[in-house]
């Protein structure tokens, strides 16, 4: 009881210190909170005109590994760097009009890995973890079991219909995300044939990295790290020439990226490496652009070298200002992929950073369109077992102190925890002193539950954010595989067609409505 009490004082004195209520005066007058909601009101009432324009424009923002509550800190993250206390802030995502659940789990798994949820994202049918662009019946790295089962992604519908297509990330370009929009491959580790076991070589299974090339030819856009994987191995790297580690990997040989430039040199194609040449491109004089700016993924954007490394906005802003000249519209595919590795090294101020800085794009990506001809997608593959609690006061640093000593052991903890990773830590036999320590520092690990060399994905659902034509068909809760036909439905392209009228330029309900409304429509007359 005694120890109780003093842990009760303690959590006061903290709160105590604090001062007045961190939060802003007008808050205390209920007319403050009444004006906001009945402008939310009005603004919700405008929604009931449906926005059913045919979608030129597709965009899927992909936040790999954004759960719900890492948008939560992240909104936060973004007030506060913004010199706001956070909590009241807005991302940009936050801004769409239409938000809906999607299931993530994969078909042989119930937390779900990203190769098995970007085939039902982009592909529009639910498969196995580690694998990309095949059905269910594929087997993880079993070579012979991929003819036959291979599904085509809605990247690949959009090309066909005649749109300009681009892929922008984060991570490797033929990371799991963005593989699934053009491979058809039993192991998402299959990076290049290097990676490959010579069994599947002999039986003909080809490398991610060499179907980005062969199998959509024509690509428009493609932007994010992987150099390594597209050059003859141990080829030196034009931005680390000393570092082993960085050198090429194929044992084919070939020289994939030279390869690309040949086919392109008549096709207003440019290759880049690094920011500089990128931003120095007129996107007006460019039809088809390959950036690669790293062997592998490209740094967090706490560590970017500003002068060297586009951000993921500047990719953003160059690929759609390069797609949009198509008359018939484009489909970009856009991940933030390094909010992902952010948690699984218990890193969560990375993480964070990551998924702030994808808002950004988000929101460039908004002056750069509009949402009466480009439907806007924005969700997450999976989650991660991150939480963050602990009774904060309004306005609490996101990475700061919970206000409150455990009631076990005495010792403060930080509002963010994992669930399991590789900030569990043992102190004599104790949990750590996190007072010791720098826990606002980029990299500091989060401690965790249980302990694990890398941070776990978690199974619960993740929130589909969507804005522009027929964007209220992400409604409630949906299998993840639903995404893609939604897409393809609003843009009247592969499958969705029927409903399509080209004289209007809607995309507007099935015909059964239009036919009820009619029927509807002469019994009142008759009546």
């Amino acid at each position: 009881m005694k120890m109780t009490a003093l842990l009760i004082i303690c959590s006061c004195l903290i709160l105590g210190s604090l001062g007045k209520p961190q939060f802003p005066e007008e808050e205390k007058d209920p007319k403050f909170w009444n004006t906001w909601a009945q402008q939310t009101l009005k603004n919700a009432l405008t929604l009931q005109q449906l926005n059913k324009n045919k979608a030129k424009n597709l965009i899927l923002f992909l936040g790999d590994g954004m759960g719900v509550p890492t948008v939560t800190a992240a909104r936060i993250l973004k007030g506060q760097l913004n010199g706001q206390s956070g909590e009241e802030t807005q991302l940009e995502m936050d801004k769409f009009p239409f938000v809906s659940l999607s299931k993530t789990y994969n078909t042989n798994a119930q937390v779900p890995d990203s190769a098995g949820t970007a085939t039902a994202y982009l592909c529009g049918v639910k498969a196995n973890e580690g694998t990309v662009g095949v059905s269910a019946a594929a087997v993880r790295s079993q070579c012979n079991t991929t003819q036959g089962n291979e599904v085509t992604s809605i990247l690949k519908w959009a090309k066909d219909a005649g749109k300009s297509v681009g892929i922008v990330t984060t991570t490797r370009v033929n990371h799991a995300t963005p593989s699934a929009a053009y491979a058809h491959c039993v192991d998402r580790n299959w990076y290049s044939d290097n990676e490959m076991p010579e069994e599947a070589l002999k039986a003909g299974c080809k490398d991610i990295a060499r179907q980005l090339f062969e199998n959509i030819r024509n690509i428009d856009v493609i932007m994010g790290g992987g150099r390594k994987y597209m050059f003859p191995k141990n080829q030196s790297d034009v931005e680390y020439p000393n570092v082993l580690k960085h050198s090429g990997t194929r044992k084919d040989g070939r020289n994939l990226v030279q390869e690309w430039t040949e086919r392109m040199k008549d096709k207003k194609g440019h290759y880049v490496w690094n920011k500089k040449q990128l931003l120095s491109l007129n996107p007006n004089n460019v039809d088809y652009l390959l950036g690669l700016f790293e062997p592998e993924d490209l740094p967090y954007d706490l560590e970017r070298n500003t002068d060297s490394d586009p951000s993921l906005t500047e990719m953003v802003d160059v690929a759609i200002k390069i797609l949009k000249k198509n008359p018939s519209g484009f489909y970009l595919l856009v991940e933030g992929g390094r909010i992902d590795h952010g948690h699984h090294e218990g890193k969560a101020k990375q993480a964070l950073h990551e998924a702030v800085e994808m808002d950004r794009a988000i929101g460039r990506a908004g002056l750069l369109t509009s949402t009466h001809d480009t439907l806007t997608i924005v969700t997450a593959d999976h989650s991660h077992v991150f939480s963050f609690g602990g009774y904060t006061p309004r306005g609490n640093t996101i990475f700061g102190l919970a206000p409150m000593l455990s009631d076990v052991d005495q010792k403060p903890f930080t509002s963010i925890l994992y669930g399991n990773g590789p900030g569990y830590k043992v102190i004599n036999g104790a949990r750590e002193n996190v007072s010791t320590v720098d826990y606002q520092a980029n990299n500091y690990q989060a401690q965790a539950a249980v302990p694990l060399n890398l941070e776990t994905h978690g199974g619960d659902d993740v929130a589909v954010f969507a804005k522009g034509p027929l964007a209220h068909l992400l409604h409630g809760v949906h299998e993840q595989n639903y995404i893609p036909h939604v897409m393809a439905y609003a843009a009247c392209i592969s499958q969705n067609r029927e409903h399509c009228m080209p004289s209007s330029g809607t995309a507007g309900l099935q015909p059964a409505f239009s036919i009820i409304a009619t029927v509807l429509s002469a019994t009142r007359l008759l009546c």
